[in-house]
């Protein structure tokens, strides 16, 4: 007797579905972080010795750079349309791939500026953006809202970002390496844009499910101010991590490699800080998480090991991750109707301990003679951090508030 094949289940697909999903969101982080945002970094050393960009012009370019960024998240707090959103996420992957090659094509500081201020403005397309998209999709096909997988390409693009000056610097100049690595950018751009859907107009999962549950003043105002001195933890250990290694002599002339290592502890920390919060609660893997990076600053503070720096380097990256993708996470659940709007109120909390902590440190640094007193001042700030969440009031929204009223 014959018999006819079953076709595939809806799961499967939607598994599939889920798989490419996911996938677009890695990419995404690894075009328009990794690359039209950190490349930057590990670039900056190239750039001051062969096109003569003196200190001050590569510490303006930086400060440029995350205005772009803050003035994109401001955007996108403006932006309620998902179908807009969605354009806007497009736009900004393919100028990501123009602003990383064109770095290369002159030599005009304020070009440079111009470029690096829409490169900056392209992180929230993965950031905020494709999260929020990710997060729709997933509650519009009934799954767990996480963002621990999607976030493992922001580790992904930390190590891209460190390996392919690595790979080039023998063989490329300043701008050759700018305008390869934006051609090599558009393998990410292509997943990145054909693999995120479209947000439907309508959910069909109902205004039941599509309803906010905004949280208690007290709540907000607490987790706020901890994912503002995440901020402060998380930019003074970026702003110091390369140069503090400098120092040590087995590893002179090595800070691309360090950069690596954080974002090889960022690659696959993120999904399991996933699985730590449905085991623990979310609020308990924040606490372990802002705990790992605190640990990793005081490391910083107290070794000039090069093992133990590695080490920290490497707990910086699971951590700072993890930080970020439970938060927005968290976020995420409580405006499923919009997630990427609630992301970006967060992210400028997260941004304003970014403008004012590197300069607090730099006068810190320069009372003292070390980055010693610098990272101090940001443990010290994580563990107020952890003391704002250990106060978070145990009933989250206004809803449940109102219940027990």
């Amino acid at each position: 007797m014959s018999s006819i094949a079953a076709p595939p289940t809806a799961t499967t697909a939607t598994d599939r579905e889920a798989a490419k999903v996911m996938a677009a969101g890695i990419a995404s982080m690894v075009l328009t972080v990794g690359l039209a945002r950190f490349l930057y970094t590990p670039l900056l050393p190239v750039m001051q010795e062969q096109a003569h960009l003196s200190v001050t012009g590569g510490g303006w370019l930086a400060t440029i750079n995350y205005a772009g960024y803050m003035t994109g998240t401001l955007l996108i707090a403006a932006i309620s349309d998902l179908r807009t959103r969605f354009l806007f996420y497009r736009a900004l992957l393919v100028i990501a791939v123009i602003t990383t090659a064109a770095m290369g094509l002159t030599t005009s500081l304020v070009a440079w500026a111009v470029l690096r201020f829409f490169a900056g403005m392209t992180a929230v397309g993965a950031l905020l953006l494709g999260t929020g998209l990710m997060l729709a999709w997933l509650r519009h096909h009934g799954r767990r809202l996480e963002l621990g997988v999607p976030f493992g390409g922001l580790g992904l693009g930390i190590v891209v970002s460190g390996l392919l000056p690595m790979a080039m610097a023998f063989r490329l100049n300043w701008a050759g390496e700018w305008i390869a690595s934006g051609l090599f950018g558009i393998v990410f751009l292509i997943p990145a844009w054909i693999w995120m859907p479209m947000p439907p107009q309508a959910d069909a999962a109902g205004p039941a499910a599509l309803a906010d549950t905004p949280p208690v003043a007290r709540w907000m105002a607490l987790f706020v101010a901890a994912y503002f001195c995440a901020g402060v933890g998380y930019v003074v250990s970026a702003t110091f991590i390369v140069a503090l290694v400098a120092h040590l002599p087995a590893l002179r002339g090595m800070g691309n490699l360090v950069w690596v290592v954080v974002g090889l502890g960022a690659i696959p920390t993120a999904p399991l800080w996933d699985r730590v919060a449905r085991r623990t609660g979310d609020i308990r893997a924040l606490l372990a998480a802002f705990a790992l990076l605190t640990l990793s600053i005081a490391i910083g503070a107290t070794t000039r090991g090069v093992a133990l720096s590695l080490v920290g380097a490497a707990l910086y990256g699971c951590s700072f991750n993890g930080i970020t993708s439970m938060t927005l996470t968290i976020i995420g659940r409580l405006y499923p109707r919009n997630p990427s709007k609630a992301m970006a109120r967060m992210t400028i909390s997260f941004g304003a301990a970014q403008i004012i902590a590197p300069a607090v440190s730099g006068y810190i640094a320069a009372l003292t003679g070390s980055y010693d007193g610098a990272l101090w001042m940001a443990a010290a700030v994580m563990v107020t951090g952890m003391a704002c969440l250990l106060l978070l009031p145990r009933r989250r929204t206004q809803a449940a508030a109102e219940a027990a009223a």
